[in-house]
């Protein structure tokens, strides 16, 4: 009797264990939907916007790059802000001010009578947008790892990053409609409207999980079980208490003297590198490359992205599925990224093809190998400190999102300079190469990381 009672009772928690975790997670994704669409509106509205402003690829490159300056810079203060005040508000204010400062760029229109100032005011624009955005990823991986144990963190992350594909199939053909039906600065105004009232829902569904108003515990102790940090933001606990009151050096100087960290934080840049070719130069590349038009680019960038998304949502449930199977941590997590990285280096093959049905199909493989491999916030939720989670997330995304500087700055030049896609196409693969050098030279085992505390 005794023997089976505690068995009978696990068996019925099990089966009325609430599951509030997913509607958070389908949160996530919205809002992370919604956040590369607004990254993604100057490279649907760009090649409209270039021609009336008059701006040549150079200047494009920095425009583009506006909003990684700022994204970069604004990383450790955005992760420390989290663990100092947690995700829900922060991510609020985020969403909001993004959004303001997206719907804003829709008024350069009423500034191209002198250009040098409208390219400078939308590069200011584009630059607040960035430092809005900083926190929102290392929220989506705190809030996963508080909410999800770690045999589903892998397809949970999985499922808030492949968003980023999501957003490319859903609002690449939008658009592209918009810009063609109303004009560029249409974009702008839709996208930065939409962002707003996506923030104020966010205000009303998102909660911690000892907090939310529908959790059980039997969900929460599912949860917690696993591996969850269900704590993390609740005042008074270790967690919440230990976040320093200003960002500590210290703290800094050892997670980057990580060689494990080092070597994720190096891949998540050459990662990031696909990432933003694909967000600011691909639209672009095929309509001036390989001539399509806007509206045919948009609906056309959906094509690979619908493939990226796939492959983003599939390495993420075979990595937790090699979890459930008995894999070490570090071969699950780190067999989608090696391959999904070497399928990407398939772009290369387009400079030697004409067919621009051919393009978009190995465009859509090298997209799909992306998805595969961008597993780095799984790995970030398995790595990081509890103690200071949004720091470390920041510190992983600073490192990424300098590829948001880099990548259009160094493929404006190489398209200027060689009159072609070609080169830039070739830098894309080879970074991708670096990043499969990184998993499997220098991250090591895959294991989370203890935090001295410093004084």
């Amino acid at each position: 009797m005794t023997t089976t009672a505690p068995l009978a009772r696990a068996a019925a928690n099990s089966a009325t264990r609430t599951k509030k975790r997913f509607a958070i997670l389908a949160m996530l994704f919205i809002v992370t939907t919604i956040n590369y669409a607004d990254r993604a509106t100057l490279s649907i509205a760009g090649p409209a916007l270039s021609k009336e402003l008059g701006i040549d690829a150079v200047t494009m490159g920095y425009v583009f790059s506006a909003f990684g300056w700022s994204y970069v810079i604004a990383q450790l203060p955005g992760g420390w802000l989290l663990d100092r005040f947690g995700s829900k508000a922060v991510y609020a204010a985020s969403i909001l001010l993004w959004s303001v400062f997206t719907l804003l760029q829709g008024g350069i229109s009423f500034l191209t009578a002198t250009a040098s100032t409208a390219v400078v005011v939308l590069f200011a624009l584009r630059f607040l947008v960035g430092a809005a955005e900083a926190p929102s990823f290392p929220a989506n991986g705190r809030i996963v790892a508080s909410w999800f144990p770690a045999a589903e963190r892998g397809t949970a992350s999985a499922i808030f990053n492949s968003a980023q594909y999501f957003a490319t199939v859903l609002f690449a053909p939008l658009m592209g409609w918009i810009t063609h039906a109303y004009g560029w600065p249409a974009v702008f105004v839709v996208m930065g409207a939409l962002g707003i009232v996506l923030g104020l829902v966010w205000l009303k569904t998102v909660y911690t999980p000892s907090t939310h108003p529908g959790v059980n515990q039997a969900e929460l102790d599912h949860i917690a079980a696993g591996g969850a940090l269900v704590n993390m933001d609740q005042p008074g606990t270790q967690s919440r208490s230990f976040a320093p009151d200003s960002p500590k050096l210290g703290y800094i100087r050892q997670l980057l003297s990580n060689r494990m960290l080092m070597g994720v934080y190096i891949g998540q840049y050459c990662i990031t590198t696909l990432t933003y070719f694909f967000l600011t130069w691909f639209p672009v590349y095929l309509v001036k490359e390989r001539g399509m038009s806007i509206l045919s680019a948009g609906f056309v960038a959906a094509l690979p992205a619908i493939c990226g998304f796939a492959g983003g949502v599939l390495g993420g449930v075979i990595s937790d599925a090699l979890l459930r199977r008995g894999s070490s941590l570090t071969l699950a997590r780190k067999t989608p990224i090696v391959v999904g990285m070497l399928l990407s280096t398939s772009m290369i093959v387009c400079n030697y093809v004409d067919s621009a049905t051919l393009v978009v199909a190995i465009m859509s493989l090298a997209f799909f190998g992306k998805g595969l491999g961008a597993l780095g916030w799984a790995v970030v939720s398995d790595t990081s400190p509890k103690e200071i989670s949004g720091l470390s997330g920041a510190l992983f995304n600073t490192f990424g999102n300098t590829a948001g500087i880099t990548t259009p700055i160094v493929i404006g030049y190489l398209v200027k300079g060689t009159g072609s896609f070609n080169a830039a196409l070739v830098f894309v693969a080879a970074n991708a190469l670096v990043a499969v050098a990184c998993y499997l030279f220098v991250v090591g085992e895959i294991r989370r990381f203890e935090l001295k505390k410093a004084a």
